[in-house]
């Protein structure tokens, strides 16, 4: 599979996803390159939900605790 550099942000990984699908959609890919492209599209995908799992993990500011609700530090854990 095609290697994403991690160092990418959340930002720069979904706008390169969205070019790779714009160019699959197009039709006008030779077979080789469409299956690189997929390639990296799977990674990207990975990446991206990765870091979305991340962020939803350090989002946690109320929660209900006996029916009181309480805030809880937000940043990292």
């Amino acid at each position: 599979m095609s290697e994403v550099k991690n160092e990418l942000s959340f930002e720069q990984a979904l706008a390169r996803l969205e070019q790779i699908v714009k160019a699959l959609e197009g039709g006008n890919v030779p077979l080789e390159d469409l299956m690189k492209l997929f390639d990296e599209g799977t990674a990207l995908v990975k990446l991206c939900t990765a870091r979305l799992d991340k962020a939803e993990e350090k989002v946690r500011i109320l929660q209900n605790k006996d029916g009181i609700l309480t805030a809880e530090e937000f940043g990292e854990q």
